[in-house]
């Protein structure tokens, strides 16, 4: 079922004059979002308050997920300098919390591990206050990999699950229960640090599908959880199967936390790094 027109909870406006500034400095240090490359709804509001979810390792994916904006496209080789690039921005910007994220590279040997590390000691080293969260791909369940981002020590490490088992079609190349070894796995490489995973609703889920996540995710001990509304890219995208209420986010958001999560952010416009400065 196609829904074509968004309700009124969901009519949130790009102004491109909020983006301005940040979009100038990307520039200047050519450097990627997902902001940018995922047509997230809240650019304009981020970009302005400076805020923006860095994307390393290029712009293209290796993984064809039908509802993902991201360029699929043979990636190009890894740029070393890219690290350095961030925490400049990092600073330049006075981010008191830098997250950052890739496409996933199943091209390389550690899935981009070695980059991330480096990314995160740039920032260390310009910037120490800064908190730092790292949204990771699967790095197709390496844990060798995996060992190198938790051993760089970021305060979170975040993998998104995106939605419920049944759906998982849509995620071309994913598995479910790797996702899950994902979150679990962290934990137990590095109990201190938090993690973290998001879900999209209005994919065609059911509530008992939504609440199994829950149930697993925190049975991998997973610390903080977002859930947002999915909105199709384009008609060529998945399509959208249902526009969750603003109230049926807040039921989810108490059933989620009831269910052990230290922190969810839960709304229609919610992003895995939305307000991601927000979760302590």
């Amino acid at each position: 079922m196609k829904i074509q027109r968004k309700p009124e909870w969901l009519r949130k406006r790009a102004n491109p004059g909020d983006q301005a500034g940040m979009r100038k400095l990307l520039g200047e240090l050519r450097l990627n979002t997902v902001c940018q490359q995922a047509l997230c709804p809240n650019i304009s509001e981020c970009f302005s308050c400076g805020q923006a979810t860095f994307l390393i390792l290029g712009r293209n994916c290796t993984r064809l997920c039908s509802f993902c904006n991201v360029e699929k496209q043979a990636p190009l080789p890894v740029d070393h300098d890219e690290p350095g690039r961030v925490a400049e921005a990092v600073c330049r910007l006075k981010l008191s919390h830098a997250v950052i994220t890739s496409p996933t590279r199943d091209d390389l040997s550690d899935g981009g591990a070695a980059v991330y590390a480096a990314t995160v000691s740039a920032i260390r080293k310009e910037s120490p206050g800064t908190r730092i969260e790292l949204l990771v791909p699967d790095m197709q369940g390496d844990i060798a990999s995996l060992a190198v981002v938790a051993l760089s020590r970021p305060d979170i490490i975040a993998h998104n699950v995106e939605t419920v088992p049944c759906l998982y079609h849509i995620r071309s190349g994913a598995d479910y229960r790797r996702s899950l070894e994902v979150l679990k796995n962290s934990k137990e490489l590095a109990p201190e640090i938090k993690t973290k995973s998001g879900i999209m609703l209005g994919m065609g889920e059911v509530e008992l599908d939504v609440l199994e996540v829950f149930r697993d995710l925190r049975s991998v001990g997973c610390d903080y959880l977002s859930i947002g509304q999915y909105l199709a890219p384009s008609r060529a995208h998945y399509p959208v199967q249902e526009f969750v209420t603003p109230e049926r986010f807040g039921e989810l958001q108490r059933a989620a936390l009831e269910s052990g999560f230290l922190h969810v952010e839960s709304g229609p416009y919610v992003r895995s790094s939305y307000h991601a400065a927000q979760y302590a």
